[in-house]
């Protein structure tokens, strides 16, 4: 009878309108470190290198702020979550699995650890499952644009989730300009207003996409970067999404990475689940 009680109780926190089944989608758009059990330590973000060399053009500067990305072939992060659709709140974990530029592995979990919900991005897909309703979706990617608008793609995700530069915005197109250390790129692609702003190390602190239009805006935030082995990278996401009338915040904070492990990436759809409305 206990446990019965407490599953009403999980499911009338997280089942209203079907709200877990797009809060899990929406995390991941978003969508690092303290590795395994060791204490974190603030990365040391040297400007040396950078303000030694003199860049002359806009083909060079963009292969500098590349040559600083993170590079991987697998990643796996745990991270605590708050998650705010439409003023409504939940803290959650999400464990986070990406096999570079071929899928997104996402599990998340709610009170006592119980898994909610999972999923799996590919560049072409995206399915969910949703263990609380026991319902599932299996749609083409396009699927997200509907809810986080039409400049996320698959890259974008993957590039969010590490705190990298998302590649369409480092074009010879932008421009490019440097004050007190600080270098921002802007520019306008395809109706869609963006600005990129790095840091001394040319990392990604923060990134503006607009779309008056569509009335569909995105902004992601990184910070605090600490150093994981060579890496550096921000153990704090803070990502905000406006879609019209919605709008989603995101707050990760990685307290766990490894990258370039062997990775498993399990999912399957319970042959009693139904698809979701």
């Amino acid at each position: 009878m206990k446990r019965n009680t407490s599953n009403k109780v999980l499911y009338s926190r997280f089942s209203r309108e079907a709200a877990y089944i797009k809060l899990f989608t929406i995390c991941l758009l978003l969508a690092i470190v303290s590795c395994k059990a060791k204490k974190q330590i603030i990365a040391k973000r040297s400007t040396a290198d950078t303000t030694a060399k003199v860049v002359d053009t806009k083909l060079a500067k963009i292969n500098a702020i590349k040559a600083v990305q993170t590079n991987f072939d697998s990643f796996s992060g745990k991270a605590r979550t708050k998650l705010n659709i439409g003023g409504s709140s939940n803290d959650v974990t999400l464990n986070i699995r990406i096999k570079r530029d071929q899928k997104i592995w996402v599990s998340i979990t709610a009170i006592a650890g119980i898994e909610v919900a999972r999923a799996l991005i590919t560049p072409d897909s995206i399915l969910v499952i949703n263990r609380l309703q026991s319902v599932y979706i299996k749609q083409p990617f396009s699927y997200l644009n509907t809810i986080a608008g039409n400049q996320v793609n698959y890259k974008t995700i993957e590039s969010l989730l590490i705190g990298n530069a998302i590649p369409e915005l480092l074009n010879e197109d932008g421009t490019f300009d440097t004050t007190n250390g600080v270098s921002t790129i802007t520019g306008n692609m395809q109706g869609i207003v963006y600005k990129v702003l790095l840091g001394a190390d040319l990392k990604v602190n923060q990134t503006n996409l607009d779309n008056q239009s569509a009335a569909q805006s995105l902004q992601v935030i990184n910070s605090v970067f600490i150093q994981s082995g060579v890496r550096a990278i921000p153990s704090q996401i803070d990502i905000s999404s406006i879609v019209k009338d919605k709008k989603i915040l995101v707050n990760l904070h990685y307290i766990k990475v490894d990258f370039d492990q062997a990775l498993d990436f399990p999912f399957s759809i319970p042959s009693r689940y139904t698809p979701a409305n």
